[in-house]
């Protein structure tokens, strides 16, 4: 893994700071890369200001985050050493020393400021950024009865098969029903347990989309997890009303811009049981991308991204976008 103090190649400075590795922090590493090139999650987090709390300071992951953040947006020319925000998550059971899976990280850190961040308030202005509001459908495949109910996600959990795939196509297969194999559920009209298609409709997306693409896999041949580096090509525009058809969108969903804008890949490399994160990032003051690998920080091209498709042990794990903030037309009604 990475401990270069580089933040600088013959591309001249790239905008980011490094980030030293301590004790497998690779994960963590990339996932804060993404967070401080998350504008309106820096803005909200640091309207934030501590008041009153049985939290201890080192313990503090909001806080330690604050701190950290703003450290890695003001002088970029050297490596940012972030032991204690390391420490904090250690305290708060994301340890160290431990091979982390990217996605369970980020939704750890997400939930460690709903609740330790005082005002409640901006912890849900927070949430509220990532939350993709879901209507999850249940089918019995005896009467065809249907029940309904909302729930959320913060990162989109895309299943991906063996084989080539287009986040496109992840996502439509997401929201298609699908049979819930070897488990049967109680449908209220036979009274019953009887066989079930599970399925979701859209109803709201938030203003930053997580993408997780599920590359974990089990094999029969040796009974343990592999890892699925199979191809999935994903764009740097992504348009939800080409997407989905009309009936995977819920009747209460309003009109509201989908298309998004890619602006960070986590990628993993190596497998299924051990393996190193790195972050491509976009600028956002000149839509170049950048790489960062730990403390090493370099200018890259939309081609070096594209390598992160797959079909080696190098692939992309976790997509963020941002939304376009186009007004939508208005309705003739």
């Amino acid at each position: 893994m990475s401990t270069s103090s580089v933040t600088q190649d013959e591309y001249g400075a790239p905008g980011l700071m490094g980030l030293s590795n301590y004790g497998l922090s690779c994960c963590v590493n990339s996932l804060l890369q993404s967070f401080s090139a998350t504008q309106e999650f820096t803005e909200l987090l640091n309207r934030w200001q501590m008041s009153d709390t049985d939290i201890p300071e080192d313990c503090n992951t909001p806080l330690q985050l604050q701190r950290l953040l703003r450290k890695m947006q003001s002088d970029k020319s050297h490596t940012a050493h972030h032991e204690d925000f390391l420490r904090c998550l250690d305290r708060n059971h994301i340890q160290l020393y431990v091979q982390h899976d990217v996605d369970e990280v980020f939704l750890s850190i997400l939930n460690l400021i709903q609740q330790q961040i005082s005002d409640k308030e901006l912890a849900q202005e927070i949430k509220q950024l990532y939350k993709i509001t879901v209507e999850q459908n249940l089918q019995c495949q005896t009467c065809f009865y249907l029940t309904k109910d909302t729930s959320y996600f913060l990162s989109l959990p895309l299943p991906i098969s063996d084989c080539s795939n287009t986040v496109e196509n992840c996502i439509h297969c997401f929201f298609e029903l699908q049979d819930i194999t070897g488990n049967f559920c109680l449908c209220e009209r036979c009274g019953e347990r009887k066989p079930t298609k599970q399925g979701f409709k859209l109803v709201s997306l938030p203003n930053v989309l997580c993408l997780h693409l599920k590359r974990s896999g089990y094999s029969l041949r040796s009974g343990y997890t592999k890892k699925l580096n199979c191809e999935v090509k994903f764009p740097e525009v992504l348009d939800f009303q080409t997407i989905l058809r009309r009936d995977q969108i819920s009747e209460s969903t309003q009109e509201e811009e989908r298309k998004y804008d890619l602006f960070a890949v986590i990628v993993h490399c190596g497998t299924a049981l051990f393996g190193h994160y790195t972050a491509y990032i976009k600028s956002s003051s000149d839509q170049s991308w950048n790489h960062a690998d730990d403390s090493y920080v370099r200018k890259v091209s939309w081609k070096d991204v594209e390598s992160t498709f797959g079909g080696s042990r190098r692939c992309a794990y976790m997509l963020m976008y941002q939304r376009r903030q186009d007004k939508m037309p208005q309705s003739s009604n």
